[in-house]
């Protein structure tokens, strides 16, 4: 018990280390080299890195497109777990009798949308182009953090009710790890995005992943 009480405090102490990295790195982008080198002068932080690796990858609109397509197969993916959790509560009659990880991946998703709601609202800055008529927020990336949260802790439903089933198992960790590769590398290759946006969106991401699995360890260690 004193063991996985060590992992569950490891995993609280990444994902506190990680917020505070991310907290950190979103004052350097609002307060070092800040420039309106953005569309209507909007102004980015980390203007020389960000004008750099923008210049390089230029715009690719096509990488936009299979990035919104990745997302959506991410979304459908959480949506198929959420299906899950209501064909449990059918037939078990109860939600507390719904496995633990898909209540509490369902409460994670919540967050996960608090948070996109949140960056809407919150604007740190703009894209590097305009796909609408006007501005739009571009930190953190969205598609990014959603695409990481999601696959990340779909590789963790994987691994427990596809236990038995190695090969099933293989081919879901590979398509997974795929998706997230893509995603990030395309969106950033797409121009969509500064650079500063891609790596707050990974960032993000991984805290909320690490706190999940941290309240799913905490969970496991409640039943043993």
């Amino acid at each position: 018990m004193q063991k996985k009480s060590k992992k569950t405090k490891k995993y609280v102490i990444i994902t506190e280390i990680l917020f505070l990295i991310f907290i950190f790195f979103t004052v350097m982008v609002k307060t070092i080299d800040v420039q309106p080198i953005g569309p209507e002068q909007s102004k980015i932080g980390l203007a020389t890195l960000n004008q750099f690796i923008f210049n390089s990858f230029g715009v690719n609109l096509l990488w936009y497109d299979i990035t919104d397509w990745l997302s959506i197969v991410a979304m459908v993916i959480a949506l198929g777990f959420a299906i899950l959790g209501l064909i449990q509560l059918i037939q078990r009659k109860s939600i507390w009798k719904i496995d633990p990880r898909i209540l509490l991946l369902g409460v994670f998703y919540f967050i996960v949308v608090v948070f996109y709601i949140f960056f809407e609202f919150v604007i740190i800055n703009y894209r590097p182009i305009i796909l609408s008529q006007s501005l739009e927020a571009s930190f953190p990336s969205s598609h990014t953090m959603i695409v990481i949260c999601i696959m990340v802790t779909a590789m963790s439903q994987f691994h427990y009710y596809l236990q038995d089933k190695k090969v099933c198992l293989l081919i879901a960790e590979i398509v997974s790890v795929l998706i997230i590769v893509v995603t990030v590398v395309g969106r950033l290759i797409s121009g969509v995005h500064w650079f500063t946006d891609i790596v707050a969106g990974a960032l993000l991401s991984s805290a909320l992943v690490a706190l999940y699995y941290a309240a799913l360890k905490y969970i496991e260690e409640k039943k043993v």
